[in-house]
């Protein structure tokens, strides 16, 4: 069996588990999730924790049942904590402006750049040239930042262009003669 799927996922105070024939309800202070059900894989609600079982002895059950507790484990940490992606902009004359919800960014372009947030996602700019990106779905955080970032990604001489704040870029060195 899976090592990740034998590992129970703990259910903090706040947050709410309903589980039905065919999908998985996870609510908290942060919003709701719903994940559809897996028919090879049986979740159970064991006193403030969830435990998930392979149905069968298949090696596809097997795998979904590491799978399932993961996104699981996911979904209660992002009601109750939530997730967060920092991105920073780097250039001379770059930067970025959240309204409501909606991104505006200036990256270099003759235009600037406005990127809508979808629901459940958040967007925040502390600074100019920081973009805080907020929500309870890992996935949907991730997505965004990911297409975010794509707008102007680091490139490889200067290393100008929207980054994850932590990441290293490596630079190229220029042509010689």
């Amino acid at each position: 069996m899976s090592r990740v799927g034998k590992m129970p996922v703990a259910v903090p105070k706040g947050v709410d588990v309903q589980i039905t024939a065919d999908q998985i309800t996870v609510k908290g202070s942060n919003g709701t999730l719903v994940r559809a059900g897996n028919a090879l894989v049986s979740v159970k609600n064991d006193a403030g924790s969830l435990k998930v079982e392979p149905a069968n002895d298949s090696a596809a059950a097997n795998a979904m049942s590491g799978t399932m507790r993961a996104l699981l484990a996911n979904m209660v940490e992002g009601v109750g904590k939530g997730f967060e992606k920092k991105l920073s902009l780097v250039g001379v004359g770059f930067r970025a402006q959240a309204q409501g919800t909606k991104l505006n960014l200036q990256v270099g372009f003759s235009h600037p750049v406005v990127k809508e947030m979808p629901e459940g996602v958040k967007v925040e700019c502390p600074t100019q040239t920081e973009i805080v990106i907020k929500g309870a779905d890992r996935q949907a955080v991730g997505q965004v930042a990911a297409e975010v970032r794509a707008i102007r990604p680091p490139e490889p001489y200067k290393g100008k262009g929207i980054r994850y704040v932590g990441e290293r870029i490596v630079l190229k060195e220029t042509k010689k003669k």
